[in-house]
């Protein structure tokens, strides 16, 4: 029914003087300008029907009172923005003939809202047409709304009603994810929170405990589950590329003490152990994530900032979520071991299939752990690949899948362990392109204390180099960085002119170096350099990542001096302000941190990465 046939006043539909307030999310009466405007009373509810409201007539079916509220008021904004000069309530446009009648309304909507006016009701009855309101005789009547308008109407509000529902659904689903999440508390093993404008590392653990349905026969029986895949991601600062350094299991290494988080709230050292396999760091004698996490710093000199767990589940559940990922041999396989059976050339794996490759030992290469790495890179690329593919971004379906399975697979730190955070960390590494993801490995050898090699030791030649190009954010693919300006800027710190050794005044702090660090560099400035102005001044107040040498303004080219005896690279170069000393003087702040190597050894950072057997996410390689 139109509105000249609903006895109301100024022949206007009482549903659309309720209307939405964008600003607060609840629905206000804004009555129309008028001399004398009756407004309508609290009515008794209809008896009708077990005492429940009655429907309106005309409402569609499933429809609710609210959304023919919001329908009506929808649908008057829609005639109303059809004719020219007309101004959009919800956007807040107001014509030049209504703000004379702006503080009418809202007393009018303030007295109505003081005498508790309950929104029009729904019921509509025919009579004859109402007489104008006073001082209103000569106005127009309203147009009659067409059908089209009307269904129009009623559409809108019904969407608006969705949307409304569907955001507080979107809401309940993120609750829901964020309660499959599983967290273990490192402690100080890494870092608190995310940071979007730092580089980071991420330590990506896959064990080989026999957890979930259909696994009984992976793994070791009754294992509790050590470090058996173990993946070092680094992204850089500028996410113009990332690195993923695969760290063999059984890598020979010193596994430091390891504070762990008890179910009660204490803590408990588990004592570290000496030339040992590298998987023994998760799981042996009760260590956690945050022990894996303080190996990998102990072997690579790496801060590890989180770290994220699966168990086997995790390949199956994450390769059916995206419908299957696709793998390459070089030649048919058939493994009655892990049960992998495929024809050469490409295929595609995914559940127990995609499981059974990446755990198959004796069908690639030399039947090794080093060659399954190689294996498990090339599933991983295809996997990013799948991951970020439109076939599955723009599949809602797919997503939710995908979050479902990774939220209940996965592990993670007590930093990373909220909905929010992984995914603003999701989003910054999507803006690495997989071109630019390199997978390799830690360079090792045989160890050479086996008779017959079972093992591996590191290669002291080529694996510090390769961990000095992650710790300084130096990429392995050719990329064009997006803050090369930046680095540009720290090389210029160290040029321009320089002080003389015997005018650099410093203070040697240890900030995470070897014990004795500070005084070693003391006795070396003073006895070897001739910087007689240098003091030790302890230990730091907090722990770095990198040696620094933080000064003044005025002290920029005391700064470049020490910077060359040193062989600091400009990186570590921090202006800032100066000190004082023990003397009352100005002076600098060297502070030593895990990546010192020695007095008189430089510090100089790579910058080309060294050449290592390498692949990209983004190429496809078959496993042979």
């Amino acid at each position: 029914m139109d509105a000249q046939g609903r006895g109301r006043a100024d022949n206007i539909d009482p549903a659309d003087q309720w209307v939405l307030n964008p600003n607060t999310g609840e629905y206000e009466l804004r009555l129309p300008p008028s001399g004398t405007q009756s407004v309508p009373g609290p009515r008794r509810p209809s008896t009708e029907n077990g005492g429940g409201r009655r429907r309106r007539n005309d409402m569609a079916p499933g429809e609710t009172r609210e959304m023919s509220q919001v329908g009506a008021e929808d649908g008057a904004r829609a005639e109303g923005g059809a004719r020219a000069g007309t101004a959009t309530r919800a956007r807040g446009g107001t014509r030049a003939s209504d703000k004379g009648r702006a503080a009418e309304q809202g007393r009018a909507g303030d007295k109505a809202r003081a005498g508790d006016v309950p929104p029009p009701r729904s019921s509509r009855r025919k009579g004859a047409e109402p007489e104008p309101a006073p001082g209103r005789r000569g106005r127009r009547p309203a147009k009659k709304k067409s059908k089209v308008k009307k269904v129009l109407a009623w559409t809108a509000g019904g969407t608006a009603f969705v949307l409304v529902a569907a955001g507080a659904a979107g809401y309940l689903y993120l609750k829901h994810l964020e309660g499959n999440i599983s967290s273990t508390d490192v402690g100080d093993a890494g870092s608190k929170g995310f940071s979007k404008d730092e580089a980071f590392n991420l330590l990506i653990i896959g064990t080989d405990r026999r957890t979930g349905k259909g696994n009984e026969g992976y793994g070791d029986k009754g294992s509790v589950g050590h470090a058996d895949t173990n993946i070092l991601l680094h992204v850089s600062k500028d996410r113009s590329n990332a690195t993923a350094l695969s760290i063999p299991r059984d890598l020979i290494v010193n596994v430091p003490d390891c504070p762990t988080k008890q179910p009660d709230g204490s803590t408990k050292v588990v004592p570290g152990s000496e030339n040992v396999r590298f998987n023994t760091s998760l799981g042996q004698d009760g260590r956690d994530p945050g022990c894996t996490m303080r190996t990998v710093e102990e072997v690579t000199g790496i801060h590890v900032d989180h770290f994220m767990m699966a168990d086997f589940n995790a390949v199956k559940t994450l390769t059916t979520a995206v419908n299957g990922v696709q793998v390459c041999v070089t030649h048919p396989v058939s493994d009655p071991d892990s049960h992998l059976k495929l024809p050469a050339g490409k295929s595609w794996v995914q559940g127990e299939q995609a499981l059974a490759f990446v755990r198959t030992r004796h069908s690639f290469g030399n039947h090794g752990d080093l060659d399954r790495i190689k294996v498990q890179q090339q599933f991983l690329g295809s996997l990013m690949r799948k991951m970020s593919s439109s076939d599955t971004l723009t599949n809602p379906s797919k997503l939710m899948d995908l979050a479902e399975a990774a939220t209940k697979a996965l592990t993670v730190d007590t930093g990373i362990d909220n909905i929010s955070t992984l995914k603003d960390m999701a989003l910054e590494l999507k803006k690495v392109p997989p071109k630019n993801i390199t997978f390799t490995t830690v360079p090792v050898v045989d160890n050479p204390a086996e008779k017959v090699p079972v093992t591996v030791v590191l290669n002291q030649s080529e694996a510090p180099p390769v961990f000095q190009a992650i710790q300084n954010d130096v990429s392995f693919t050719d990329v064009k960085r997006k803050q090369k300006a930046a680095k540009d800027a720290q090389n210029a710190r160290l040029k321009g002119s320089r002080s003389a050794p015997g005018d650099v005044r410093v203070r040697i702090l240890n900030g995470g170096a070897a014990t004795g660090s500070a005084q070693a560099v003391l006795t070396w400035l003073q006895n070897t350099e001739g910087v007689p102005k240098s003091e030790n001044a302890g230990d730091a107040p907090a722990q770095l990542t990198k040696t620094t040498l933080e000064y003044g303004p005025e002290q920029a080219d005391q700064a470049r001096e020490l910077a060359a005896l040193m062989g600091l690279p400009g990186s570590a170069l921090k202006p800032g302000k100066s000190v004082v000393n023990s003397q009352g003087l100005p002076a600098m702040t060297l502070t030593l941190s895990k990546d010192f190597k020695g007095a008189g050894i430089p510090l100089t950072a790579p910058q080309k990465a060294p050449k290592v057997d390498k692949s990209t996410a983004g190429e496809v390689k078959c496993a042979s």
